[in-house]
Formats: structure tokens, C-alpha cells, sequence
């Protein structure tokens, strides 16, 4: 894999790990609230950030669409690093 891309993709789990820290505690004080829908968005392009920030600040575990999909964004993530790493999909 090239830098840029690898850079690319930690700065997209960074975000997603601060999406879940912010909402959490915007949870906290009650205030505005980042859409699920958002994280969710976050979660597809930063699943590890999002996965991190789940059992980190313990946010959004008990919903099953949250303890769900992004195990499974983790997976498709996986999949994908083993294919272009094989050479089996060109950059």
C-alpha cells in the first residue's frame, strides 16, 4: 500500500474515534446530538476509530445495529487490505 492512502485511512479512524468521543459526551450534558446516520458514515470509512471509540467511552454498545454493522465494516475492511496486498485488486 502506498502512504498517502495508509494517512488517509488512519486520519479517517481518528475521526471516527472523536465522532463517537463527541457524541458521548454531548450524551452526557444533553446537548445536540450527532445522528446515528452519521456515525454510521463514520464507522464504514473508520471502523476501527468507531470500534474503538464504542468500548472506549462505551458508547453505543447496547445497539444491535451499532454492535452489529461495524464488527462487519471491520470484516469488509479486513477483506479488502487481503486482496489488494495479494494483488488480486490493483491499485
Amino acid at each position: 500500500m502506498n502512504e498517502p492512502f495508509i494517512v488517509l485511512y488512519l486520519i479517517f479512524n481518528v475521526i471516527a474515534l472523536a465522532l463517537f468521543g463527541i457524541d458521548k459526551h454531548r450524551a452526557m450534558i444533553d446537548k445536540y446530538r450527532i445522528s446515528e446516520q452519521r456515525l454510521l458514515t463514520a464507522a464504514f470509512f473508520g471502523p476501527f476509530g468507531a470500534y474503538t471509540g464504542m468500548r472506549l467511552f462505551r458508547h453505543k454498545i447496547r445497539k444491535p445495529v451499532f454492535s452489529i454493522v461495524v464488527p462487519v465494516f471491520i470484516l469488509i475492511h479486513a477483506v479488502v487490505y487481503i486482496l489488494f496486498s495479494s494483488g488480486q485488486i490493483p491499485i
